[in-house]
């Protein structure tokens, strides 16, 4: 089992101290019978029959099970003991992501429930804890075949197939402990206003009562230095302030966050009473403004080219879990080295972890939910409460640049003429800038578009000529009819939005043992660089294009067009990518 999953603290942007991981060995237990709700085994006293790697989903080899099989409803036990210091806290149990329901009982009562398998949870134990040894039990379910779940890229037939893979069933990201005082700060939502040289930052205080006198303190640091410090009467379950950053009279620019310069400001943030401190979470932030100025993409009020890579996040032995912290770290370093400033995460919600490298190192992000495939009003009402949960979550990650709910007509593939579809593609547009103004939103990316702030073109043509001819001029683009679909849904046209080919590329080139397909081919070395210089160097040129995203980063199963193997080794020298990523070649 991985340190790191032992180690790092799972939310880095909301840190507590005191914490206790429940990941590594628990008891496990297929029930294809749905024999654990007649048998009540939240509270079974023989052991489960199997052991599972907490948080590797047990299709995957790291769980030490490695059964790819259908297994839809599945069972977790383990035992823990609270800490001697944790007495007189409350006692938070939190769950990283548990795919796709999940009810989970402690010491034989049920302290909570959820669904949606991206998105994190947690629940107050305090009153099922007991002296000495503590038992929790979950209880998770999966719906494999239906189509209408967001599962992202988990196939539902039984092998991985084209652009499927392996699916992931249960607890797949890490599960802790975290003790708190009666009143607590529940979460911080911070804004960033470049413009004004501000800050706001709205904290949530959970266990508010009007009788006390509480103080929320805020001391805000930039590389070591004092740089604000704020202090007020707690007056509401939750308060707003807008604090001044004067240390940009100090340093200009320097304190805006790019992906050259990925400048971080430290937060404490403090809950007083009686001049005793109840919580303390330690947090950060990064100043920097996504905006769109007469259709051009902005970062920091300045027109900003991006070189993004499509990554899917999969890993040969952790599918969905990335098997170390460092593993994270190096997907993200070998994007910046590779001459890419930003990746689009497509079809996953990623660890808060590789959100807090890409914060740390600088590169660039759209958050994609993992969409279904079919449409229903089910659908709809999974889909919305999970994507809510995901902007709730990532908010304040200064690398998220732009929200994508829907990805080619995921989920609403007759968009093109229904309306009910489309009206869910408006819906969510409008949803998730109600949710979050200050980031674009994209409505559907690569086709048939309703609403939408940027004009997202998904097209694998690999000759030159032919992409230099489709984006020499707007006109030539709209024209365009890429993977032989219409652009925008009638009555949606196009309205002077920049325009970015968030999809192209996709060239497979074996070298490794994984046996796949792309979207076009090389043969050797030489090939595969002309190739990619072939669909890249047309970007560059064109005066339409204000961004592009190649995929991909990785080989995934059996898909074999990532710039580096499944196993990350590069295809090309990484300078030989990075020439051509930059247009230098």
């Amino acid at each position: 089992m991985s340190e790191v999953y032992r180690n790092d603290y799972p939310r880095p942007q909301f840190v507590r101290k005191e914490w206790l991981n429940l990941n590594g060995e628990w008891e496990f237990e297929f029930d294809d019978h749905g024999k654990g709700d007649q048998d009540q085994w939240w509270q079974r006293q023989e052991e489960y029959s199997k052991r599972i790697q907490v948080p590797f989903a047990y299709q995957s080899k790291l769980s030490g099970i490695a059964e790819p099989d259908f297994y839809d409803l599945v069972w977790y036990r383990r035992s823990f003991q609270v800490p001697e210091k944790y007495k007189g806290k409350r006692i938070i149990l939190h769950f990283g992501a548990v795919d796709y329901e999940a009810s989970v009982w402690v010491n034989g009562n049920l302290a909570m429930t959820h669904s949606g398998g991206h998105t994190p949870f947690s629940a107050d134990i305090t009153p099922f804890i007991q002296d000495g040894k503590n038992e929790v039990v979950v209880r998770a379910q999966d719906y494999s075949t239906d189509v209408t779940l967001p599962r992202g890229k988990q196939y539902w037939l039984q092998d991985s197939a084209s652009i499927f893979y392996t699916r992931t069933t249960g607890i797949w990201q890490t599960v802790w402990l975290e003790p708190v005082a009666s009143s607590y700060i529940a979460k911080v939502r911070m804004t960033p206003d470049i413009d004004r040289k501000q800050i706001e930052i709205k904290a949530f205080i959970e266990g508010y009562e009007t009788k006390t006198r509480q103080y929320l303190k805020t001391r805000i640091e930039f590389k070591g230095k004092l740089i604000a410090e704020d202090q007020c009467l707690v007056t509401a379950a939750s308060e707003t302030r807008s604090i001044q950053l004067h240390d940009f009279n100090d340093h200009g620019l320097g304190g805006w966050w790019t992906p050259e310069n990925p400048n971080l400001y430290d937060v404490t943030f403090e809950l007083l009473q009686d001049g005793s401190v109840l919580d303390q979470v330690e947090s950060y932030f990064g100043m920097r403004k996504i905006s769109i100025e007469n259709g051009q993409l902005c970062l920091n009020n300045r027109p900003y080219f991006q070189r993004l890579v499509l990554d899917q996040g999969y890993f040969p032995d952790g599918n969905l879990t990335p098997p170390s912290d460092a593993a994270i770290k190096q997907d993200v370093e070998l994007t910046k080295v590779m001459g890419f400033n930003g990746a689009r995460k497509h079809q996953k919600l990623e660890d808060p972890r590789y959100l807090y490298w890409c914060d740390k190192l600088g590169l660039l992000v759209y958050s994609e939910a993992a969409n279904a495939y079919e449409f229903s009003e089910q659908y709809v009402e999974r889909f919305t409460k999970e994507w809510q949960e995901s902007i709730e979550r990532d908010y304040n990650h200064p690398s998220i640049i732009g929200w994508v709910p829907l990805n080619e007509s995921w989920g609403v593939p007759n968009i093109w003429v229904d309306k009910q579809q489309q009206y869910h593609a408006l819906a969510m547009y409008y949803l998730t800038k109600s949710l979050d103004p200050t980031r674009p939103v994209v409505s559907n990316d690569g086709w048939e578009m309703t609403k939408t702030d940027l004009f997202n073109i998904h097209d694998y043509e690999w000759r030159k000529e032919v992409l230099e001819e489709r984006y020499r001029t707007i006109d030539h683009v709209l024209a365009s009819r890429p993977s032989n679909r219409e652009l925008a849904v009638t009555g949606f046209p196009y309205e002077g939005q920049p325009v970015l080919i968030s999809e192209f590329g996709g060239i497979a080139y074996k070298k490794s043992e994984w046996e796949g397909w792309g979207y076009s081919g090389a043969e050797n070395d030489d090939d595969y660089a002309a190739r990619l210089q072939a669909v890249i160097d047309p970007l560059h040129r064109s005066s339409v294009v204000q961004g592009f995203c190649y995929t991909q980063l990785t080989d995934v199963e059996q898909e074999i067009n990532g710039l580096l193997t499944y196993d990350r080794v590069p295809k090309l020298p990484l300078e030989t990518i990075k020439a051509i990523v930059l247009g230098k070649a």
